[in-house]
């Protein structure tokens, strides 16, 4: 009885492949980890792009550029974020960030990589593509773009291909904001499998894809002393890559039948019949050092808790983290947690009781050239590392359902604290003394200190000076949080531009909506409600939302906020609460009431 044919593609990643000895690595690898089943074989066949570059002249400022550009990212870009290894080695370097930078700047290079890939799918028809590396990027751009549908052939070959991405870099934000106006979609085949290796030092990033039930993210760990965890061959014989892709591949007489099962579970999580509700709840009073230490921020926490369960939410889908727990990595694992199993209609809530700063960042010339706004978790130095910043939490949010509804709500400050005793404390962080000198610069003729000027992010964004403020700040050099400044490449006009090509009412990253207790420049304090202090914002802000359910009203967050921003100037507080998001979800009902 004669055995089924399994047609592996594969299409090589980074670095100078043109000797051809990744091929039997490649073929010894695949052989060694497919489970096939009785007289069934895989056959191999090979795409190389290699000489599509092999004439390309990179400076040394080009390549130094590009390595700047892919491990902007922070915390995850470079894995350990060890630049020796490749400093050391500049033609592995011009063969790896070089080249990522160079295609995806490049729509020339993508054509001819595309037309290559597309052409090997449509004269071998594979069962599955394994892409590695720059090749997952090739791989990604050649199946989501129109030339996949240009023959009914192809479009036939390409729904019934199953993709395996390893090591690959399309999660990179600089990758995402440049390739996919900041946000990837569904690919029109079987299946899409992505490894992602947390020790792959080369500029890789885990994928997240909930607007997709033909996706699934595979965890492959490997870690090699002294090496870069990339190999593509360590990737395709990974115990779960076996597990999880090619026993089942194997097992099943028809490749679009593999995944059915997984398809299924990926677009039902377990216990989501319907609408889901979870809110992360964070304060911090106790900082270390004592006088940064704030009152009401644990008040404020279990005020808002009361009121979200007073509006429905039930008390099992509302986490708090408090002082000591609330670090960096506390913060985080607790943020991964709000945000998974997303689905359209899922409902969910972060709240920030604390203190906030603004970092001075290096930028790609290795010297002050922006601002981080970020929040002040219980362990924050002024570093990356100990803080919660836009570019450490995009990659959870940017690709979220655009029906999914993600509220960001911040009782804090990023322009500075400053306090005197009696009265109220401003919930901000004044940079240290080395820290402070970053955003300076001596003025010879004043014979003084005076602020440096920082390159402009918001170059092209928007003709409005309200939109560059809200998402670039005022100064236009400031990645501002929740708002995924560093995915929009593309100006105001570009993305109006791109959605009526498209005819899509919404494109790019995903944006949540934003409640802020203070304007940018202004501070957020801290009030005393008799002997008990809680955020002022968030004092008024849950006695609206207490007294208008109690009521029976219904309020849209636009209004909810400008009823706060009375309830503080009736107050005299120096601050407005500001409201950022969708106009359609501003405009909505606060689904709580």
């Amino acid at each position: 009885m004669s055995g089924r044919t399994i047609k592996v593609l594969g299409i090589h990643g980074l670095g100078d492949h043109r000797d051809g000895t990744w091929i039997p690595r490649w073929t010894d690898a695949i052989n060694a980890s497919f489970p096939v089943v009785g007289n069934d074989v895989v056959e191999c066949q090979y795409v190389s792009y290699d000489d599509i570059f092999e004439d390309t002249q990179l400076s040394g400022f080009e390549i130094a550029g590009a390595l700047w550009k892919l491990t902007k990212s922070g915390i995850g870009s470079l894995g350990r974020r060890d630049r020796g290894v490749f400093d050391k080695a500049t033609k592995w370097v011009r063969w790896s960030a070089g080249y990522v930078v160079a295609w995806v700047e490049d729509d020339g290079f993508q054509e001819k990589t595309r037309k290559r890939l597309l052409d090997a799918i449509a004269e071998h028809k594979p069962d599955v593509i394994i892409a590695h590396s720059l090749g997952s990027l090739i791989a990604y751009n050649a199946l989501s773009h129109p030339d996949a549908l240009d023959s009914a052939a192809l479009k036939s070959a390409v729904k019934k291909t199953t993709l395996v991405t390893i090591g690959s870099q399309i999660g990179n934000p600089y990758v995402i904001g440049n390739l996919t106006m900041g946000r990837l979609e569904a690919l029109p085949i079987a299946f899409w499998h992505h490894c992602f290796n947390k020790h792959d030092s080369v500029f890789t990033k885990p994928i997240s894809l909930a607007n997709a039930d033909n996706f699934l993210q595979t965890d492959t760990p490997f870690d090699i002393e002294g090496a870069a965890d990339h190999a593509a061959d360590c990737y395709i014989s990974h115990p779960a890559a076996i597990d999880n892709i090619w026993l089942p591949l194997c097992q099943e007489k028809k490749t679009e039948k593999a995944f059915t099962d997984l398809r299924k579970v990926r677009a039902s999580p377990p216990g989501l019949t319907g609408p889901s509700r979870r809110a992360l709840l964070v304060g911090i009073n106790a900082y270390p050092n004592e006088s940064d230490r704030l009152e009401g921020c644990v008040n404020d926490v279990y005020e808002m808790s009361a009121v979200l369960q007073e509006c429905g939410f039930k008390p099992e889908e509302i986490r708090i983290c408090l002082d000591s727990r609330a670090t960096a990595q506390g913060i985080m694992e607790r943020l991964e947690w709000l945000v998974d199993e997303p689905a359209p209609g899922a409902e969910r809530v972060f709240y920030y009781s604390g203190h906030g700063a603004r970092i001075p960042e290096y930028g790609e010339e290795y010297e002050p050239d922006r601002h981080l706004e970020t929040l002040v978790p219980w362990d924050f130095d002024w570093s990356r590392e100990h803080a919660i910043t836009d570019d450490q939490i995009f990659h959870l949010y940017s690709q979220l359902p655009y029906d999914m509804r993600l509220a960001l709500i911040f009782d804090c400050c990023n322009s500075g604290g400053m306090h005197r005793s009696g009265s109220a404390k401003a919930k901000g962080l004044t940079p240290p003394d080395d820290i402070r000198h970053r955003e300076l610069k001596w003025d010879r003729a004043a014979q003084m200190w005076v602020a440096r000027e920082f390159k402009r992010l918001d170059t092209g964004f928007s003709l409005s000076s309200r939109d560059k403020a809200d998402f670039f700040g005022e100064n236009g050099a400031t990645e501002r949080l929740g708002r995924a400044t560093m995915l929009r490449k593309l100006s105001v006009s570009e993305y109006r531009d791109a959605k009526k090509k498209l005819n899509r009412d919404i494109i790019g990253p995903y944006l949540p909506l934003i409640i802020e207790a203070c304007d940018e420049d202004e501070f957020a304090y801290e009030y005393r409600h008799g002997v008990t202090s809680y955020g002022a914002f968030t004092y008024a802000f849950t006695s609206i939302l207490k007294r208008e359910n109690h009521k029976g009203r219904k309020l849209t967050f636009e209004e909810l906020v400008e009823l706060a921003k009375v309830q503080l100037k009736e107050l005299r507080y120096d601050q407005v609460p500001r409201i950022l998001g969708p106009t359609v979800i501003q405009k909505a009902q606060v689904p709580w009431l």
